[in-house]
């Protein structure tokens, strides 16, 4: 049995006749998030009957939900084959005047899984813990961005921002992350501008040179968190690989939206890489790029060797690269009253089992 959802329109159309009908399913699917295809009503019965003998449209569940203070919601979901993925709803608040008028609606954020566990085996992820197990299919990409969007009652035509920066490399499931992106930048699925999705990827060459030849629109952040091989390779073992300077090559020559910079990730670790001898090395390492830095403070989990820095080194930090003209922010931490490292919640469900 298939799940539907690992199918694009145009894939649908030798499967669905006639033609139009394969508009309405989707409109069933991605527009009214329906779980049945018996709920589909405008269908006649054969082509419903067809549909259940063919697909499945659910065979992911939503395990456990934690809600944090700030009202991000984490999700775990359970898979057909029992292995279970995690995906982040991040919420920013909509902004009012003192009349009420809304100035800014509020704004979502979905964080994605593209991998049951991961092969990149970085020292500071959770995620790595468990090991590499499978890759996600396309529908099961695509399945909890719709899960997601139906638990909170998110309309069809509200925008969101997707990131792949779930579990897992999405480089590395490179074939059914791109297909997920065809799905989701369909203006008759979910009609999510590519311009609203970025690929954040610990640096395989290869595949982000790949990426930009296929020249699908989405944004690419890079993991980098360190500004020397040595220190880069105790972090993420493929910078043995896939080293600092054949990522900054590679990202010279990807298509960038001009009114876009390159996203560069770099995880802030007390002690180890918060200090302005590296904010110096960074401001050179990326001189000459379009680039931004977010500057992320690392997240504490049990069993970790590292330390979340001071938040003064941190902000010292920011203030250097902005003197040199280095755009940079600093992310909001989000969900941190929950298990919100990448993987936290999956391990405690099995260690529960």
């Amino acid at each position: 049995m298939n799940l539907i959802y690992d199918y694009t329109k145009e894939e649908l159309i030798e499967f669905i006749k006639p033609k139009f009908r394969v508009k309405q399913v989707i409109n069933w699917l991605y527009k009214k998030y329906v779980t049945d295809f018996d709920d589909m009503k405008n269908l006649p019965k054969d082509l419903k009957d067809n549909l259940k003998t063919n697909f499945e449209i659910n065979t992911i569940d939503i395990a456990t939900i934690q809600e944090a203070s700030d009202g991000t919601k984490k999700y775990l979901f359970k898979l057909h084959d029992g292995h279970s993925v995690e995906a982040v709803l991040l919420k920013m608040k909509e902004r009012k005047e003192e009349d009420g008028k809304v100035l800014k609606q509020e704004r979502y954020t979905i964080c994605l899984s593209s991998q049951v566990g991961c092969k990149v085996g970085c020292s500071f992820c959770f995620t790595a813990k468990g090991g590499f197990i499978r890759d996600l299919t396309a529908g099961e990409i695509v399945y909890q961005v719709v899960a997601i969007k139906r638990d909170n009652n998110i309309p069809e035509n509200r925008s969101l921002n997707l990131v792949f920066m779930g579990m897992g490399e999405p480089l590395d499931n490179f074939d059914n992350v791109a297909k997920s992106i065809e799905i989701f930048s369909d203006l008759d699925c979910l009609a999510i501008s590519p311009r609203r999705q970025t690929i954040s990827t610990s640096g395989i060459t290869p595949k982000i040179k790949k990426l930009g030849e296929m020249n699908l629109g989405v944004h690419v952040a890079i993991s980098l968190h360190a500004v020397d091989d040595t220190l880069r390779q105790e972090l993420i073992p493929m910078n043995k690989a896939y080293n600092i300077e054949s990522i900054i090559e590679a990202i010279k020559n990807y298509p960038i939206d001009n009114r876009k910079k390159v996203m560069f990730e770099y995880l802030v670790i007390k002690d180890l890489n918060d200090d302005l001898e590296s904010a110096k090395k960074l401001v050179k390492l990326l001189n000459g790029l379009k680039a931004k830095v977010n500057l992320i403070l690392f997240n504490p989990h049990e069993g970790s060797q590292y330390a979340r820095p001071e938040s003064k080194r941190v902000k010292n930090f920011q203030e250097y690269l902005l003197s040199k003209g280095l755009l940079c922010t600093i992310r909001e931490s989000k969900g941190i009253d929950i298990d919100a490292a990448c993987g936290q919640l999956r391990e405690k469900e099995l260690q529960n089992a």
